[in-house]
């Protein structure tokens, strides 16, 4: 490819890519999703400080990484490579490839749902109305991204700024109307059991939210190829995390300090609609239900774009089948939009046969790429042991290593707090994968599995598969 036309992307372009990827469907529902999994306000806050440092740290990790292995591109894959192996890094690709795709269809089901609010034939986003013009519209969308990937940045850009604009009207209007009340903030702030749950089991409740909110964080290393530098993706990552931290604290505090945690349960999707209605009535709920349709609109662009980079950059290093490497005349990797995006209508179908909600699409989304997160942070942890980057250009010993523990231990976190079933159910959504592997690596003439971790980690991946299998047949646990 023309590298000319590749590296054009500067920290602002970069910065919008993140903010388009992060800034989606999460900020208009976070406040109820944390309510409904029974967090109290000392759980919630609780939940933003783990959530905060771990993905600080994460932020950090990917800036550090950026800058000690600028010639390792599309990060999320090439890291988990350099440092696990072949089949690892397949594995980090093949997952943060099917958590864009899964967020896809998030994204489409809360668009109807939000649309519904206006017309009653969408429903809660996921019937046959919703389904049929989604497809149309995840289909144009890829279309029109064929066309040229400069242009999709450029419309990005135009999209970040029309969500913008409407949120920040929101935050406002509560705050000008005076209605958070401290009374109702402090209500019950430490309780020791909701429903069952002990205050740990509530903290462990907030991190499918948490995660799922800065999904796409990491999107200025997906591209980095497209980057003018290395470096630059990582500053666009950090000012895009820091700006969407404080965004998402403040509604969340704020939500809990309108309406009492039951309330905020109980709210439709999506509840900052209900939210901002109790505040200034009915079209403040139909204002946050066009900025919904704006945000998700925006974001399935972006996505599309994402999900179409995260099949291509793999193909490009020889993870993925060549098949991907494909692009037409507009240096556009034409077979990886498509594939993709037949993959993403094979979903939507899934969720008219099961009536899927979108938190259950989004807890699939964030499962899918807890594996790909906890391998960057084990790799930084691994170049870090090997004493790189630590010459004090990079900055002090403490701090690196500071940023590197964190960054591990939230990785392992994210895997403990998911809990068994959500363990078992990444088996399922990694399991398929191996089939592509196999196939790669045949199609290259290389031997399939090059050591005995590869094995070890493909057996248990089976076994989590198979135990995922036997207990959606027995009704026990329900994915979609």
């Amino acid at each position: 490819m023309d590298n000319k036309q590749e590296r054009d992307l500067g920290v602002l372009k970069l910065t919008m890519f993140v903010v388009g990827l992060t800034l989606a469907s999460g900020v208009f529902s976070m406040a109820g999703d944390f309510a409904a999994v029974g967090a109290s306000t000392g759980a919630m806050l609780i939940g933003w400080v783990i959530c905060g440092i771990g993905m600080l740290s994460l932020a950090l990790v990917y800036h550090r990484l950026s800058v000690i292995r600028p010639e390792l591109t599309s990060g999320i894959y090439s890291y988990a490579k350099d440092g696990f192996g072949d089949y690892i890094g397949f594995n980090s690709a093949w997952g943060y490839w099917m958590s864009a795709i899964l967020a896809q269809v998030s994204f489409a089901t809360l668009l109807f749902a939000a649309l519904g609010s206006f017309f009653d034939v969408f429903g809660a986003g996921n019937n046959t109305a919703s389904v049929v013009i989604s497809s149309a519209l995840i289909w144009l969308t890829a279309i029109i991204l064929n066309k040229g990937i400069s242009q999709a940045h450029f419309i990005n850009t135009i999209v970040v700024i029309a969500k913008v604009i409407p949120i920040a009207f929101m935050v406002l209007a509560v705050i000008f109307a005076r209605e958070f009340d401290w009374a109702t903030f402090t209500s019950n702030f430490w309780i020791d059991e909701i429903a069952g749950q002990s205050v740990m089991e509530q903290i462990k409740g907030t991190i499918f939210t948490t995660v799922w909110i800065f999904i796409g964080i990491e999107g200025a290393v997906v591209v980095s190829g497209r980057a003018k530098t290395t470096k630059e993706s990582g500053r666009a990552t950090m000012i895009g995390f820091l700006s969407l931290l404080a965004l998402y604290v403040v509604i969340t505090v704020l939500s809990y300090g309108v309406m009492p945690r039951e309330e905020l349960a109980n709210l439709a999707n999506p509840s900052l609609a209900g939210t901002v209605a109790y505040v200034v009535g009915p079209w403040g709920g139909a204002l946050v239900n066009i900025a919904v349709i704006i945000s998700l609109a925006g974001a399935l662009f972006t996505y599309t774009l994402l999900y179409t980079d995260s099949a291509f950059a793999p193909a490009s290093q020889e993870c993925f089948p060549e098949f991907f490497k494909k692009t037409n005349k507009h240096n556009v990797p034409t077979n990886a939009i498509v594939i993709s995006t037949i993959i993403v209508q094979f979903f939507l179908i899934l969720v008219l046969l099961n009536e899927s909600s979108f938190q259950a699409l989004y807890t699939l989304s964030t499962s899918a790429i807890m594996v790909p997160y906890l391998l960057s942070g084990l790799y930084n942890l691994k170049l870090t042991m090997k004493g790189e980057g630590l010459n004090g250009e990079n900055g002090s010993s403490v701090r690196v290593w500071t940023i590197t523990i964190l960054a591990a231990v939230y990785g392992v976190w994210m895997m403990y707090a998911s809990g068994l079933v959500y363990v078992l159910i990444m088996a399922l959504l990694y399991a398929p994968g191996t089939l592509l592997y196999i196939y790669t690596r045949k199609q290259q003439g290389k031997k399939i599995f090059n050591t005995t971790t590869d094995i070890v980690a493909c057996v248990v991946i089976m076994i989590g598969f198979v135990a995922s299998v036997i207990l959606i047949l027995n009704g026990t646990i329900a994915p979609f």
